[in-house]
């Protein structure tokens, strides 16, 4: 469960975060310019018959799978734990919906499960987690999600918080790479979380909207490096285990880090999901050298969700202009405006926006 020592940091945060929400504009993926000619990205996008590793979808509706056909578009659906939403407290509700999404999808919907982390304390934790995962593989699921809330959240009877390398997760990991999955990672959070505020980040809307996850100054509380440390330990532990690090592998400032972790890890690959905005605002030179060297190890993925309540105009107008925005940076030299600073599109080489919009989703998450 969460740690309600943190309620006197999230009540300042809250305050803090009124304030700096008086005097900025909305962050996020709806916050760049609309390109010129959507339209014309959307077609360039479903020429290349996109794969998005990383959505949270929750409802299947008409307009939205007709959207998916327009696109020529599939979707790695995430499932995750979460005692801090109400929609995500339960796993096997969850995994229905998931699954009933999958079969209505006509091929353009596949699953990536979770396990419960919330039981590690049950004695038989490992085994009925196997069991679970292993029950999804046999009905389609490719890969498997851990969250942050292991390493920032659960904690050990000891009062400690537990890490990814805990040892009662490693026959888990075991398992999925036995079964030839995937292990998608999300682990730690962006620097900002760990303070200061910084209303210029393009996470610190996310932080306006869920304070629980900002840990700045909490007694006790890992570092990130901490965090990250054993996510690797994961890695260096599990060679055969493929692994993707969402979220640009939380390190989303630091393209050499990430560069060094693909240069040590061989079984170790990145998604963009809600960092494209790191990239954009990185001097476009340095970004797209990073791209091309490294084309075989970036998937593409935008952490865009359907929940089950959501306005689906307002939802589908999100989802097509995230796509026309990413696409326009990656793909064409055009100058679009991010957080209100000028970017550069890198232009790059069709095999390499083929490698990042498609076929390295296909080779680190086989069954996509």
């Amino acid at each position: 469960m969460i740690d309600f020592s943190r309620t006197v940091a999230q009540v300042i945060l809250g305050f803090s975060i009124a304030l700096s929400a008086m005097a900025q504009a909305p962050t996020g993926a709806g916050a760049a310019t609309k390109p010129v000619d959507d339209e014309a990205s959307l077609r360039s996008f479903a020429s290349i018959r996109p794969i998005d590793v990383h959505v949270h979808v929750s409802k299947s509706d008409p307009a939205f799978q007709n959207m998916l056909e327009r696109l020529n578009l599939k979707l790695l659906n995430i499932l995750v734990m979460d005692d801090t939403d109400p929609h995500r407290k339960q796993l096997q509700p969850q995994i229905d919906d998931a699954l009933a999404l999958v079969r209505s999808s006509r091929g353009h919907v596949v699953l990536c499960t979770t396990f419960d982390p919330y039981k590690l304390g049950s004695a038989s934790f490992s085994a009925d987690a196997i069991k679970q995962i292993d029950r999804d593989f046999a009905q389609g699921a490719v890969a498997v999600k851990i969250w942050k809330n292991i390493g920032m959240e659960i904690k050990d009877s000891s009062g400690q918080y537990v890490m990814a390398d805990d040892p009662r997760f490693e026959p888990i990991y075991k398992d999925i790479a036995n079964h030839g999955k995937t292990l998608m990672t999300h682990q730690a959070e962006p620097d900002v979380a760990w303070g200061p505020p910084d209303a210029s980040d393009p996470s610190w809307s996310y932080y306006q909207e869920n304070p629980q996850w900002y840990v700045a100054n909490l007694p006790g509380f890992p570092s990130k490096q901490r965090i990250l440390d054993a996510r690797d330990h994961v890695l260096s532990n599990n060679p055969k285990l493929r692994m993707v690090g969402v979220h640009l592998g939380s390190m989303e400032r630091n393209l050499d880090n990430i560069a060094r972790h693909l240069d040590k890890y061989p079984n170790f690959a990145i998604d963009t999901a809600a960092r494209m905005e790191y990239l954009m605002l990185m001097p476009p030179e340095k970004v797209s050298a990073f791209l091309i060297k490294y084309q075989d190890r970036v998937l593409y993925g935008t952490d865009l969700d359907l929940d089950a309540d959501a306005n689906l105009p307002d939802a589908l107008t999100e989802w097509q202009s995230t796509y026309a925005r990413d696409w326009k940076f990656l793909a064409t030299g055009e100058t679009l405006v991010v957080e209100g600073k000028q970017v550069h599109g890198l232009n790059l080489p069709q095999p390499v926006l083929q490698k990042i919009f498609r076929t390295n989703a296909v080779h680190w998450i086989p069954g996509l």
